[in-house]
């Protein structure tokens, strides 16, 4: 690793080096080793603390000049968020040449200080002020639905509907929908992507062609539509196949005309009836709960698809060939938390809400929303704001009863002898006495 001549040393001391440190960094480094950023120190294994002293010596000041390493030094010193360091690290790097080091030290200075007035005072009543901040604007919201256009349109309820249905964490959504993208050689041409929605959305035998029973012969027939079967990508040999999975005994005879006989021996028209509807209900392709998929060109230029109807965990198990699993979306929270997990919902929970709110043009700080999708989440499970999730689990019984139901939970509490702490913001409110919070949360005591 080290130079056996002085040639590495003489390169130190003319950076400004004295000749004992020179020599000593030359015994232990190459000149390249000392030439590479931060990060490719750190690659090589050397310790933490060497790899910023290197920097910073690289770093040093010429003519006011501002290095990489006085940007990554100072920066990683800031005691900021990790995130907000690799932003500012960029930020900075892209116009270090306009800078000095004052004005570098003061722009980070200023960054922290943002930083901590960002941060939420001490005591404050979050719950109470994010509540205000959601449900103030939430006034305002309109009660409507939103469409894609296209051949049968897709509609998706927004505005205040979903909002709610948010926070009451319901299982059964009014309008479920997916989003799912596709892989790179089927979202940029749109015969491929038709054909992945065709493979998706549920088509069943009726939706093919005219099915009908004859009393005369006791059979069903089956007049397939060749155009249906081009536009659903089904052959002629994919219904007959379906059909026979019906039944052992089931036989089907193609006619000359293109028609399907099906014949299993029925004897009465109960039982004809019963066959004919079993016929039609058959599926021949896609997924069960998914009614329709559009298919729309993105902004970015690939094909997207948007479903009526959501079933993530059957899109997962059945493993579509196209479908790209890792960007595709579902607007119904519960099923993210069966198939991805309670962080995933917890994630969706606040995307969706930031996304409903937005489209109605309401401006939110986002972490509101995640104060709400944290509540809703924290238990491992997702649970509604309501009398049968989150309020209804409080410990004050004031507070419970305040909310809905209000004989009913005092009747239970005087049946169970429950006593009321008196620690949180309703049951103080309703008792008349500060809350435990803001300045209601110390007690001054004075002295003589």
């Amino acid at each position: 690793m080290a130079e056996d001549n002085g040639e590495g040393a003489e390169a130190w001391r003319k950076a400004g080096i004295d000749t004992e440190l020179a020599l000593q960094l030359n015994k232990e480094f190459s000149t390249t080793e000392l030439s590479v950023s931060f990060e490719e120190l750190l690659e090589k294994e050397i310790d933490t603390s060497v790899a910023e002293n290197i920097i910073m010596m690289l770093g040093r000041k010429l003519d006011g000049e501002v290095k990489p390493g006085d940007v990554e030094l100072n920066v990683n010193r800031s005691g900021l968020p990790e995130n907000i360091k690799l932003e500012l690290k960029g930020k900075l790097k892209a116009v270090r040449t306009k800078l000095t080091a004052k004005k570098l030290d003061a722009i980070i200075c200023e960054v922290v200080a943002g930083y901590e007035r960002a941060k939420v005072e001490p005591r404050e009543a979050v719950g109470i002020v994010a509540a205000q901040s959601i449900g103030e604007p939430g006034t305002q919201m309109t009660m409507r639905t939103f469409h894609y256009a296209g051949v049968g349109a897709i509609y998706i309820t927004l505005g205040l509907p979903r909002i709610i249905e948010i926070v009451d964490a319901r299982k059964k959504l009014s309008t479920p929908t997916m989003t799912i993208r596709l892989l790179d050689e089927y979202a940029t041409a749109r015969n491929h992507a038709e054909e992945v929605a065709a493979m998706i959305q549920e088509t069943y035998i009726r939706d093919l062609g005219k099915i009908r029973s004859s009393m005369e012969t006791m059979t069903v027939w089956v007049e397939l539509n060749p155009r249906e079967l081009e536009k659903r990508y089904v052959t002629r040999a994919d219904v007959i196949e379906r059909i026979r999975e019906i039944s052992q005994e089931m036989l089907v005879d193609e006619m000359e005309d293109g028609q399907l006989r099906i014949y299993t021996g029925c004897d009465t028209f109960h039982e004809l009836t019963k066959l004919e509807k079993t016929v039609a209900s058959k599926l021949v392709r896609g997924i069960v709960g998914i009614q329709r998929v559009l298919v729309r060109r993105a902004p970015s230029g690939e094909y997207v698809l948007y479903t009526v109807g959501s079933e993530l965990k059957r899109l997962r198990n059945q493993k579509v060939e196209g479908v790209d699993f890792t960007r595709t979306m579902t607007n119904n929270i519960a099923e993210i938390e069966e198939v991805l997990g309670i962080e995933a919902a917890r994630n969706a929970i606040v995307e969706e809400m930031l996304n409903t709110l937005n489209e109605q043009g309401l401006d939110v700080d986002p972490r509101h929303i995640m104060l709400i999708a944290d509540a809703m989440t924290m238990d491992g499970t997702v649970k509604q704001i309501g009398r049968h999730g989150i309020a209804g689990e409080k410990a004050s019984v004031l507070s419970r009863a305040a909310f809905e139901v209000t004989v009913d939970n005092l009747l239970d509490a005087a049946i169970h002898g429950e006593t009321d702490e008196l620690k949180g913001v309703t049951e103080n409110v309703i008792v008349g006495q500060p809350i435990k919070l803001g300045t209601g949360a110390v007690e001054l005591v004075a002295g003589r």
